[in-house]
């Protein structure tokens, strides 16, 4: 038969431009969906068959790709359902028409279980093969027709239609590599490119090597087995391969919700921090799959707070958009990432019952998990729940534990955040265990944001010490108490917001506070280092008129240069410098030397 030329439907133009150069930011995801369509059309015929056997797939059906290295094409083919000449016409000639949304659309009225797998909604998939080829040939026949046609086109605006020769029902696409995209006609650039993308698919992929076809996929997803069929093995070998990681999960989480919302997920938390530092990879990177094909790793399906953990979730109830690497925000979507946290979550409170192995993950990733405090206050509570705390009493307190032993008149939670070397040294803690009060002391940098996010848990609100100096003010002060407070104020203008007698001083001459309404000295101190402004009064000093050095300083009329000592002592004791280190050990050393 004669050849036959056509064009394009729609303005292809514009639209062939968008799909090789806008649609998709990988060119690599050519190959995932070529091979998408062919495990669609084989699902069509494998559909169909079920109610006539004459059109049943044959024996080890597989998608099979073969490179010539010479020639420069990729020959990609499957076994499915075929297409007649007018159906290449109408499902290739037209862009934006997919052959795969008007069979769904036929099948909209069976129930979800009856009906196939199908992968393709918007039919510009199988364009992203211009982006590596400068030509397109597709040879296809119509399962129960004998007729086989070619179509072809170099994406230009028309493309061929004419009879061909084709032994089986099934469709073959050859793509005419361009000398840019030669890495795909490397054998070893497929099968990696397979395995990336379709390497859980259930119809077997295979790649000619040698003259024989051989498999590339395992074509088993195991997410979508039930527990009881997985080994241990299994599960470790998978979390291997999908994490990149060495070593043992800590716990694995495999599920399949039911319902008006589907979809399995396989999930794994690691036992042992990543190589690379948590901060530098804060996304999560679960795997979507649709149906077994892997979409992106991008889709953010758990927020940062739980970034540590990997795996898979594979539903058919997700719309996305054209090119399927940029999700829509749907309802559906946010359902999963929901159903997903609580989940980590359950499984978390679970593990936590066992005391020494929920030590050793807090130790990997209890920092990471404290930023949902911050970020996420609706899960605030039930992170903080899970968290374990060292105190002035003892090791891996709750605090719920806090809570149930808090002396009769304690009404609020202290706690001390800053330099975990410089905690348990710390002059803020003076005067607390005389109260019978415990502190849990914070040695992350995180510490010093969240609990001021959280409030209070369980009512009981959370107090730094540095801001609970009102527990341990003194009205018993003496005039000349009150003289030395005055000239250290004057000595110490802009410096300090006041000077204050506190009584929970025992060893230390003073110490630093935060001012009433101003953000926790932990805070500060990290807003300092950053480079960022503080807000809010400068911190008060607290003095203990009993130690030696104040009583000297209260006999002597000049105390400027005794003031900023006084001051800078204070700064080493919570781990900051003083303002000037030089002057400092100056006026140190005249001490010592007693000029």
């Amino acid at each position: 038969m004669t050849e036959e030329t056509r064009n394009f439907g729609t303005e292809v133009g514009r639209l062939l431009d968008l799909v090789v150069h806008s649609l998709y930011s990988d060119r690599e995801i050519f190959l995932r969906e070529l091979v998408a369509n062919a495990a669609d059309a084989t699902d069509k015929r494998r559909f169909l068959a079920l109610s006539d056997e004459t059109l049943a797939l044959p024996a080890n059906p597989a998608i099979r790709i073969s490179v010539d290295r010479l020639g420069q094409t990729i020959r990609i083919e499957d076994s499915g359902i075929g297409m007649t000449k007018e159906e290449l016409a109408d499902h290739l000639g037209t862009i934006a028409r997919s052959g795969t949304s008007a069979f769904a659309a036929q099948l909209a009225e069976k129930t979800p279980e009856d009906r196939p797998n199908l992968i393709g909604q918007f039919g510009v998939g199988f364009y992203s093969a211009f982006m590596v080829a400068d030509a397109v040939e597709v040879i296809s026949r119509k399962v129960g027709h004998d007729e086989a046609w070619e179509w072809a086109s170099a994406g230009k605006g028309q493309y061929t239609l004419k009879s061909a020769e084709r032994a089986e029902p099934g469709t073959t696409i050859i793509l005419h590599i361009k000398p840019e995209a030669e890495e795909y006609l490397e054998p070893l650039r497929i099968k990696t490119i397979i395995r990336k993308w379709a390497d859980h698919i259930a119809l077997p992929i295979e790649l000619e090597e040698d003259g024989k076809f051989e498999p590339v996929t395992e074509g088993k997803a195991l997410w979508r087995k039930s527990r009881s069929e997985i080994t241990p093995e299994d599960y470790a070998d998978f979390y291997r391969h999908v994490g990149h990681n060495f070593d043992e999960p800590w716990a694995t989480i495999h599920w399949r919700a039911e319902g008006t919302l589907e979809f399995s997920a396989l999930l794994f938390i690691p036992s042992s921090k990543p190589f690379m530092p948590m901060e530098e990879t804060r996304d999560s990177k679960v795997r979507l799959h649709v149906k077994r094909m892997f979409i992106t790793d991008e889709a953010k399906l758990l927020p940062h707070w739980l970034s540590f953990v990997v795996g898979v979730v594979d539903t058919e109830d997700l719309p996305l958009n054209v090119s399927r690497e940029i999700l829509q925000a749907t309802p559906v979507l946010d359902k999963i990432r929901k159903a997903l946290v609580n989940r980590v979550l359950s499984e978390l409170k679970a593990k936590a019952k066992d005391t020494e192995s929920f030590k050793g993950f807090l130790e990997n990733f209890g920092a990471v998990l404290k930023e949902g405090i911050y970020e996420d206050t609706g899960h605030a509570a039930d992170i903080a729940a899970l968290l374990r705390f060292d105190s002035t009493k003892e090791e891996a307190v709750t605090l719920d534990e806090y809570i149930a032993r808090m002396p009769e008149g304690q009404t609020e939670i202290y706690y001390l955040a800053g330099d975990a070397a410089n905690l348990k040294t710390s002059p803020q803690l003076e005067g607390f265990a005389e109260k019978g009060f415990e502190v849990l002391l914070l040695g992350d940098p995180i510490d010093a944001f969240w609990p001021g996010r959280l409030g209070t848990y369980k009512e009981k609100k959370l107090v730094s010490v540095s801001q609970a100096g009102k527990l341990f003010e003194t009205g018993d002060v003496t005039e000349d108490v009150k003289a030395l407070c005055e000239k250290l104020e004057k000595a110490l203008e802009g410096k300090v917001s006041g000077v204050a007698v506190s009584s929970r001083l025992k060893d230390s001459p003073a110490m630093l506070v935060a001012a009433e309404g101003g953000p926790d000295l932990a805070m500060q101190r990290l807003l300092r280092r950053a480079g960022r402004p503080v807000f809010g009064l400068p911190p008060k000093l607290e003095i203990n008129p009993a130690h030696k050095l104040v009583q000297a300083l209260g006999k002597r009329e000049d105390i400027a240069t005794e003031a900023g000592l006084l001051l800078d002592l204070a700064k080493l004791q919570e781990g900051d410098l003083p303002e000037d280190p030089a002057a400092f050990v100056r006026h140190i050393a005249s001490a010592i030397a007693g000029e």
